[in-house]
């Protein structure tokens, strides 16, 4: 299938260029924000009748969590992904015009703004990561449907009658839009799933949806990678295991730990 003509600049107003993926952040936080809202303001939902913090702090929270989103995943990606290149090139840490963003790194700066954002209002931090494993999968699609439009993060090649031939590709061979795929699953599916274990009322056992949510982006995400190119200047960090593998598997053993300890506690 040949690449969709799609524009990565979606506004330009004369030197001025807004890129998908720069709404994609945006608009994760804020539909993040709103879907968090609502959950909120239904205490019924929350442990105790008691959500982390009020309903009207969500946007508050909303600024912290796109700085934690950007400090996060720059820093992650430094740090995980090519820490020798920015060792020798301190300038460039902050040059992100040409990408370099971690997911995983994001992530964790997003949890370290929850622990922090919920304790100065009171509240209790663990259930704030429940909110936030709530609310990531929007953030995650938007992502990932940013990274296809970008025609990075491809896939391996493919013989498959759905694989794509991206124009950034130097082989120019059809590959498995693998952005797709980690859009579907980590996205879609997965707010799916915690969506419904939200309306069954797991968000009363503090640590069940935080759990949940470890495990199965983790899982989607080792998966997802087994379609994926490495990066080039990185390629397999063990035989047929990707960086991307490595970090997700301490999400999956963690998830399960805080599972079965959400699970085990009273009700």
């Amino acid at each position: 299938m040949p690449f969709p003509n799609i524009d990565p600049i979606a506004i330009a107003i004369g030197p001025i260029a807004i890129r998908w993926y720069a709404l994609a952040y945006l608009f994760g936080v804020i539909l993040g924000a709103v879907y968090g809202y609502l959950l909120l303001r239904n205490q019924r939902l929350w442990h105790r009748g008691a959500p982390p913090f009020k309903a009207s702090d969500i946007w508050d929270f909303a600024f912290w969590a796109m700085l934690a989103i950007v400090i996060g995943g720059r820093v992650g990606y430094v740090l995980f992904y090519n820490l020798p290149y920015y060792l020798e090139n301190p300038a460039q840490i902050i040059n992100t015009l040409d990408g370099g963003m971690s997911y995983h790194g994001g992530m964790l700066g997003l949890m370290l703004a929850a622990i922090l954002f919920t304790r100065s209002k009171g509240g209790n931090w663990l259930s704030s990561l429940d909110l936030l494993g709530a609310v990531a999968t929007i953030g995650i699609l938007l992502g990932r449907l940013a990274n296809f439009i970008n025609a990075e993060l491809y896939g391996a090649p493919t013989d498959a009658p759905w694989g794509v031939v991206f124009p950034t590709d130097p082989l120019q061979v059809a590959r498995h839009p693998s952005q797709i795929y980690e859009a579907l699953l980590e996205g879609v599916v997965l707010f799916i799933v915690l969506h419904i274990m939200v309306r069954k009322g797991a968000l009363e056992r503090t640590g069940l949806i935080s759990g949940a949510f470890m495990i199965g982006y983790g899982l989607a995400r080792i998966i997802a990678e087994f379609f994926r190119e490495p990066d080039d200047f990185l390629s397999f960090v063990l035989p047929g295991i990707t960086m991307g593998q490595v970090l997700s598997f301490p999400m999956v053993l963690i998830g399960l730990g805080l599972l079965f300890w959400a699970l085990r506690r009273k009700a």
